[in-house]
């Protein structure tokens, strides 16, 4: 590359380097800068020009800190993310189950190039991903990017579903699958999309689990339920997003379990006081067995008041369970 073209690609490399460098407890100073010019892209200048063009990379916006002294430098102060934003956005990724173990990875990375190499260092000290329960589909990206451009396009899709068998390989179901995709939505650190089927009507499905997925000339089915503000209530309602019948079910929790409710239903569910230990309320749920063991996990502390059918379930299930133990 002619020496032309390194000079105006020079103050491209300085911001580079005080991004990946700088800190407010390592500032960068202009004798590193242009040591680093001139090695690693063979552009010789003086300091004059380096504080030129800090200047006008402080006019153009970036956040650079200038110290004076003779330990001081130059550092960047504020970047896209704060270190608190990243720290979340690592954890929320190594503790996902839908994200493979390799992607996971990759997108640590990615985040960690967001700070300073010091805060990096840090921040990976602290990522766990090794032996951590996770998706075994790496393909899982490109069936979002997939869905979201049948979405965009109002597209029905067509795919294939699988199971995992007891070898850990994948047992594909013995037909095609076809749907019109409406939204995605993460539950209990799992991915899924929300559809309707010619064959089901509304329903749900696992992406990690769906494969070779194509769109179809087709357009969507019309499905309100699935629409607008819907499309959230539908996801409110399926519990852990396991199929069973809807229903309204009352339910009497004990008041130690406040924040059990709140954290699963919302701040806006309506929570009426019975007696001094008690509390009632009334949520739409899928009536499914997860749901069922969520409720009896909590012992005394929960009980179903009505319907009476959810109840004869519940009950069932116990028994079914208690017998394997008599």
């Amino acid at each position: 590359m002619p020496k032309s073209d390194n000079q105006k690609l020079k103050i491209f490399y300085i911001l580079d380097y005080l991004q990946k460098n700088s800190h407010q407890n390592h500032p960068v100073r202009a004798a590193e800068l242009l040591s680093m010019l001139e090695k690693q892209h063979n552009i010789v200048c003086d300091r004059k020009t380096v504080y030129s063009d800090i200047a006008a990379l402080q006019d153009y916006g970036v956040d650079i800190v200038s110290i004076p002294g003779k330990n001081g430098g130059y550092y960047i102060a504020s970047r896209n993310f704060e270190l608190p934003e990243l720290k979340l956005l690592i954890d929320a990724v190594q503790s996902s189950r839908f994200l493979t173990e390799k992607k996971s990875r990759e997108l640590i990375e990615k985040l960690c190039s967001q700070c300073s190499v010091h805060d990096a260092k840090l921040m990976r000290r602290d990522v766990l991903v090794s032996g951590r329960v996770k998706s075994m589909n790496e393909t899982i990206y490109y069936n979002v990017d997939a869905i979201q451009e049948a979405i965009a396009q109002n597209k029905q899709i067509a795919f294939r579903y699988f199971d995992w068998s007891i070898d850990r390989r994948r047992k594909y179901r013995d037909r095609d699958y076809q749907a019109s995709p409406y939204g995605l939505c993460q539950d209990n650190e799992n991915c899924y999309l929300l559809a309707h089927s010619p064959r089901h009507g509304v329903t749900s499905y696992r992406v990690d689990r769906m494969s070779d997925i194509t769109l179809l000339d087709q357009p969507r089915i019309p499905c309100p339920e699935l629409t607008g503000k819907a499309l959230v209530e539908h996801a409110n309602r399926l519990f852990q997003m396991y199929s069973g019948e809807s229903a309204a079910v009352k339910l009497r929790f004990h008041r130690s379990l406040i924040n059990v409710v709140i954290d699963r239903f919302g701040r806006e569910i309506m929570l009426i006081p019975d007696g001094e230990e008690h509390l009632v309320f009334t949520v739409n749920v899928a009536v499914s067995p997860i749901f069922l063991s969520w409720i009896i996990g909590f012992g005394s502390k929960a009980r179903i008041l009505y319907p009476q059918s959810v109840i004869d379930q519940c009950k069932a299930m116990c028994r079914e369970a208690l017998a394997q133990y008599v």
